[in-house]
């Protein structure tokens, strides 16, 4: 078993640097420790007993292994993400002299567009009059989600003192507990307001969250998902809504209308800039449509009538 050996020792003190130096969530560290735990099982059958043993030539027959298995490139991708973080964190101990997966590239992905909803379908989900607190919050983390382009976790981690309706201001904590400034709409803030008017008649009286649940506790990640899900039926939406197709058309609408990438890579909290392109794909798009019917040299000739 890999657990036996000096990979499953490495791999345990990387997990607990991820868990407590860099903080990251339960989700993500359960997903490197699969990851690993797969590397070292892999390793182990070709007769590796410790990862400094690992090179570039045996990393590539690993991701060769998994392609010919049908496993995903996306997949693959992590995977090698995934190993070459714990090559830095052995580097940075001292126990490893290279990265071996350093500059190994999974077989290419196709790069799906996220889905966005257009400004008028928006409009349409959002103009709505109902006065319930279920109603009001509902409206104000849709608000939010699309104002502010947050992710499902940073929402619901959200606390009232984190918010300055003042300054239009509000303080999110997103991957590996980093936060950022984020700044919100005037009719995100409208919604915010009415909410907090009502928020007393749901919630405990030591609760710091913004958002609870009917019950009067921090509202979970479920009852968000569902409530959207319902939201969308009950007010005519053409589709499901989820939070994270909110934050693809803020992103889209944003970099549409500003052409800024960095901008916009700040306001999502992207660590990398290449995530944030994804985005410009979107927006490029509409433009080679636009490019397509407009142009006198893109325009197909009308074929001759007899």
């Amino acid at each position: 078993m890999e657990s036996d050996t000096r990979l499953g020792e490495w791999q345990r003190r990387f997990l607990h640097h991820l868990q407590h130096e860099r903080r990251l969530s339960p989700h993500t560290i359960k997903n490197y420790s699969r990851d690993l735990k797969l590397i070292a099982t892999w390793c182990t059958e070709a007769g590796l007993e410790d990862w400094q043993q690992l090179n570039p030539h045996q990393v590539r027959g690993f991701v060769a292994k998994r392609h010919r298995s049908g496993i995903s490139g996306k997949t693959i991708q992590r995977e090698l993400s995934s190993l070459r973080s714990l090559f830095n964190y052995l580097l940075r101990e001292g126990v490893a002299e290279n990265n071996p997966a350093q500059g190994i590239k999974a077989p290419k992905v196709k790069r799906r567009l996220p889905a966005t909803l257009d400004t008028d379908q928006l409009s349409s989900l959002l103009d709505v009059t109902d006065d319930t607190p279920l109603s009001l919050r509902d409206l104000a983390m849709l608000e939010l989600f699309y104002s502010s382009g947050l992710r499902l976790a940073e929402l619901v981690s959200i606390n009232l003192l984190d918010l300055d309706l003042k300054s239009a201001l509000l303080e999110v904590t997103g991957k590996g507990a980093k936060t950022r400034q984020v700044p919100i709409g005037r009719k995100a803030i409208a919604a915010l307001q009415r909410w907090i008017k009502v928020r007393g008649e749901l919630a405990q009286v030591d609760e710091p969250a913004l958002f609870v649940s009917n019950r009067g506790s921090r509202i979970s990640p479920r009852t968000i998902q569902q409530r959207l899900k319902q939201w969308a039926l009950q007010h005519g939406a053409s589709r499901n809504i989820h939070p994270h197709l909110l934050r693809h058309s803020f992103a889209s609408h944003l970099l549409e209308s500003s052409g800024d990438l960095r901008a916009v890579q700040e306001l999502l909290g992207h660590a990398d800039i290449s995530t944030t392109q994804i985005y410009t794909h979107l927006d490029f798009q509409h433009l080679a449509n636009v490019y397509d019917k407009a142009h006198p040299r893109a325009k197909r000739k009308k074929e001759n009538k007899n």
